[in-house]
């Protein structure tokens, strides 16, 4: 007898992408000084100018940067009443109830939110952003890989909200998986490379059928194949990646599947943001905190959103 789709392990796509956070201080020493942050001469141990204590405290400081961790929290925003304006809460995607109704349906994603706190290196940032997924058709599985390039300058938000992602993708009786890396590419070389994801094929988001489609290999296969490329470049730095399984079970540690937003924030703990102290106000679009409505999210992050598809 086959074993349920649902259950199958989802083999992690990105988990060759090494994170920038990653890194050990040698090779994080040569990355640095290869995206022009300038420090290689901090770090040339045969410059007896430069004591041990100095290179700790430099170490100690890059240790600090947002773009150097490797944890993630998520965070959830409810769909609101139309025409309503009143902030709205942040929930742990954890604590909220399941929408079993979107068992063995089909949904959208869209990226609706990307920050750039801050990233290595300097000026205006081009933001890879990829997604991965299985799609659930019938009695089998089809991977699926998206990807698309943003521009941001440090500090601020890239000009984007409702990018289409996967448009109808197959739902199965125990949830949907998907995985997600941003790669931060300085390459000058790459820029071409970038160009090609933004062609029409691209931007459209990838549409999903209730069958398993012939064309979807290939694509899937090209487009992975381009994300690691430039993952693994000399100038480009992967900067976050992370795997999310939506479920509608009621384990304590799990993350419920329903419409609305979630929030995947790069972190240096997993107690770093308390969100019952942010709300999110849809008359300006933006996350902020409570006690101080001109204090944003100081994190690098992004949001992407979950509807019910319909044909």
């Amino acid at each position: 007898m086959k074993e349920p789709v649902e259950n199958k392990e989802l083999i992690t796509v990105f988990s060759d992408i090494k994170l920038v956070g990653e890194y050990d201080s040698r090779s994080l020493t040569a990355k640095l000084d290869q995206i022009g942050e300038g420090i290689l001469e901090l770090s040339d141990r045969s410059d007896r100018s430069k004591s041990p204590d100095e290179l700790l405290r430099f170490f100690g400081l890059i240790k600090q940067q947002p773009w150097m961790q490797t944890t993630h929290q998520f965070g959830y925003i409810a769909l609101r009443q139309s025409g309503s304006t009143e902030p709205q809460v942040i929930e742990y995607p954890g604590s909220i109830a399941a929408d079993t109704t979107l068992k063995n349906k089909r949904i959208n994603i869209r990226l609706d939110r990307l920050r750039v706190y801050k990233y290595p290196g300097r000026g205006i940032h081009n933001i890879m952003v990829s997604f991965a997924a299985r799609n659930q058709v019938a009695d089998s599985q089809e991977s699926v890989t998206f990807s698309q390039t943003y521009r941001v300058a440090e500090g601020q938000m890239a000009s984007i909200a409702g990018y289409p992602i996967f448009i109808g993708l197959n739902v199965g009786s125990q949830g949907v998986a998907f995985e997600c890396s941003t790669v931060n590419v300085n390459n000058e070389t790459d820029q071409a490379i970038l160009a090609a994801l933004e062609s029409p094929p691209f931007q459209s988001g990838l549409s999903l059928l209730t069958t398993a489609q012939p064309a979807i290999a290939p694509f899937t296969e090209i487009t992975l194949g381009v994300v690691k490329a430039l993952a693994r470049r000399t100038e480009n730095v992967p900067v976050q990646k992370f795997y999310l399984g939506l479920d509608f079970e009621n384990a304590a540690m799990g993350i419920r599947l329903k419409e609305g937003n979630y929030i995947a924030a790069q972190v240096p703990s997993e107690t770093a943001i308390e969100w019952h102290k942010w709300e999110y106000r849809p008359d300006i679009g933006t996350i902020v905190h409570k006690a101080d409505r001109l204090e944003t999210l100081p994190y690098n992050y992004l949001v992407f959103r979950v509807s019910r598809y319909e044909a």
